[in-house]
Formats: structure tokens, C-alpha cells, sequence
């Protein structure tokens, strides 16, 4: 089958060949590593998929390039380590760039379009099969993220300019910080029981929701036990509430394929508001209540 490919493209289509079998390795062995039997299912079919890709276009070139071990490997950790869906989502998006390619290439090997359209719309079903647990209760890590953002930003500040003391604001923030994260928890098990889940659906919503909530705590106080000025450490506070809020939301975006700009923008605006406002309010009740630590 192989034709009168022009070099340039023949190199292209051989790049194609290296991603196809380099994506045949990372599903074939996160199959053998899962334990959910319908996902290991879902990743071998996809992983046969790339193999009989990569055989079609290894008639087209007559070459059998090498899977790219470092792509292998990378994307495995990372599918490992932050879930399936993420890993392979961001791997996904890497490759959006690549329609120019393919273009240049069906000029060429026509038949290469029914394949490219049977890898994206098969590929994209399969993966939408993907089940992962801490996907489905993103709304309960969202709520316990995002109410730990908004109240202990704006606690945080509010201590920073009444107090004025790094380890008073952190035990206090801690202390608020915890007993918050166990209201939140009990709240979202309630909520969950009202709405009809059964109870071990509704404490691993709970305990999403805690857990969520207590480690942005501990993250955002963090810079108040180094004993710095206290400005420094709100200003690290605010940083560290920023940077959670991005990560939170580009994981999201990649994982759910939601839209990151207006949700990242959205939930800063909002933390850092509260926190600006709190701050205001330290000033007036350190103003009308004099008094010193």
C-alpha cells in the first residue's frame, strides 16, 4: 500500500505512527493497573484501537517507528498518580493542534480521513465510559473548596489587620478552619440524605467535602507559621488561595472538559472580594474596639 509520499509527509504520518503505538503502551498498561474491571475493559478496546491504527498507517510508510517512551511514561504517572480521566484527557488535548497535520496528509492518503474520524468519535465515546469516583462527587470537593476559600481568605484578613500576631491568627484560623470543616461535612451529608442518596453515597459526599475543606485550611495558613510580618503572610495567603483556585480549575477543566477562564476568574474574584471586604472590616473593629494583644 505504500505510495508516492513526498518526504516531508511521509515524516508526518511516521510521527502519527510513533503516537499511535506510544498511546497502544500507556492504555495497555494502565489496563493491567486499574481495578475497576469496566474501565481496564474501556482502556484495552481504545489501546486496540491505537494498535490497528498504527498498523494502517504502517502499511502507508512501510516503517515501524518506536513508541516515544518518554510520552509512555509521562502520561502513565500522570494518569496514575491525579486518575484516569485527567491523564488521558490532557493527552487528548496535546494532540488538538494536529489537525493542520492531518490535513496536509489526507491530500495524500485519503483513506486516512475515515480513520482519523473513527479515532476521534470512538475514542471520545469510550472515554466518556471512564468511571471514576472522585469525578462523580466533584460537587462536594467544589463546595468544601470553595466555602474554605471564601470564609478563610476573608477570616484570615480580618485577623491579620484585628490581631496583628501570626501565631494567634494561625490558631485562630486553625481552630476555625476545623471546626468549619466538620460543620461543612455534616451539612453535606444531610443535604445528601435529603436528597434521597443512599447513606454510603451520602458520608463519601461528606467526606469529600471535608476533606476538601481542611486541606485548603491548612494549606491557606500555612505562611502564618513562619512568623513573618503579617502582611507578608496575608499576601502569601492570597497567593496560595490563587494559585489552589487555578489548579483546582484547570484540573476540572481537563477532567469534566468544562470552560477554565470563567470558572478561574469567577471563583477569585469572589475569594479575593470577601478577603478585601474582611479586610475592611479588621480595620473598623480594631478602630472602634481598641484594644492589645
Amino acid at each position: 500500500m505504500k505510495k508516492n509520499i513526498p518526504p516531508d509527509i511521509m515524516n508526518l504520518i511516521s510521527d502519527i505512527q510513533r503516537n499511535e503505538i506510544s498511546e497502544y503502551y500507556i492504555y495497555s498498561k494502565l489496563s493491567l493497573k486499574v481495578k475497576n474491571i469496566e474501565n481496564s475493559a474501556i482502556l484495552k478496546h481504545i489501546a486496540a484501537d491505537e494498535m490497528k491504527h498504527f498498523r494502517f498507517w504502517e502499511k502507508v510508510t512501510g516503517r515501524s517507528p518506536k513508541p516515544k517512551r518518554f510520552k509512555v511514561n509521562y502520561f502513565y504517572l500522570i494518569a496514575r498518580i491525579f486518575g484516569l480521566t485527567f491523564g488521558i484527557r490532557l493527552m487528548e488535548k496535546g494532540e488538538e493542534g494536529a489537525q493542520e497535520t492531518y490535513r496536509k496528509i489526507i491530500k495524500y492518503v485519503p483513506e486516512a480521513e475515515a480513520i482519523i474520524k473513527d479515532e476521534e468519535d470512538h475514542e471520545k465515546e469510550l472515554l466518556e465510559m471512564i468511571n471514576e469516583q472522585m469525578l462523580d462527587y466533584v460537587g462536594s470537593i467544589v463546595l468544601g473548596l470553595n466555602d474554605a476559600l471564601v470564609e478563610l481568605t476573608g477570616a484570615l484578613a480580618g485577623l491579620t489587620f484585628a490581631l496583628q500576631n501570626a501565631g494567634l491568627i494561625a490558631l485562630t484560623g486553625l481552630i476555625t478552619g476545623i471546626a468549619a470543616s466538620f460543620s461543612m461535612a455534616a451539612s453535606e451529608y444531610l443535604s445528601s440524605k435529603s436528597e434521597g442518596e443512599k447513606t454510603g453515597e451520602a458520608l463519601k459526599s461528606s467526606a469529600y467535602t471535608g476533606a476538601a475543606y481542611i486541606i485548603t485550611v491548612m494549606l491557606l495558613i500555612l505562611p502564618y507559621l513562619f512568623k513573618l510580618n503579617v502582611f507578608i503572610s496575608l499576601s502569601l495567603t492570597l497567593s496560595t488561595a490563587v494559585l489552589i483556585i487555578f489548579v483546582f480549575n484547570y484540573y476540572i477543566s481537563v477532567a469534566k472538559d468544562y470552560p477554565f477562564k470563567k470558572r478561574f476568574f469567577e471563583m477569585t474574584f469572589i475569594s479575593m472580594g470577601v478577603a478585601a471586604l474582611s479586610f475592611g472590616v479588621g480595620i473598623l473593629i480594631k478602630l472602634w474596639i481598641p484594644f492589645e494583644i
